[in-house]
């Protein structure tokens, strides 16, 4: 409970930014386990997310130049995760989509991470973790997202 103490957005956020770090770090690893890169998943989720996305929609939305992007997705499609598909519409297009295996790796990915989150998650009493759970609305409206 707050009383006598003002939170302050500052020292919260200096509080908060290093824990979201490691955070981020562990998940990271777990998906590394698994033999692709952070940003490797990251462009597989942002397939999946959107399936059809053209290479220079991709490379905006990670906010890199397409050529940068281009061997990424060159080695996901070598390792039989991503496919590029010519459009039926507009065949000057081609969109990136998961493959079955990039599908089945993404299942593993939210899995691992899931697990290990929630195995961390199980060692605080119920208290924290309500106090975690009663955070993430918070959290997602200060990336933008309602959820």
């Amino acid at each position: 409970m707050i009383s006598e103490v003002t939170l302050d957005a500052q020292q919260v956020a200096a509080d908060l930014r290093p824990a979201l770090l490691r955070l981020s770090r562990e998940l990271r690893k777990e998906t590394e386990q698994l033999g692709v890169t952070a940003r490797q998943a990251t462009l597989l989720w942002l397939v999946k997310r959107s399936p059809g996305l053209s290479l220079a929609e991709l490379a905006a939305e990670e906010g890199i130049s397409p050529p940068a992007l281009s061997g990424h997705v060159d080695r996901l499609e070598r390792a039989g995760l991503l496919e590029r598909v010519r459009s039926t519409d507009d065949r000057r297009r081609v969109g990136l989509r998961l493959t079955d295996e990039g599908a089945r790796l993404m299942r593993r990915i939210r899995a691992r991470r899931t697990t290990w989150l929630a195995d961390r998650l199980g060692t605080l009493g119920p208290a924290e973790l309500g106090a975690v759970e009663a955070a993430i609305p918070a959290l997602w409206r200060l990336l933008g997202d309602d959820a």
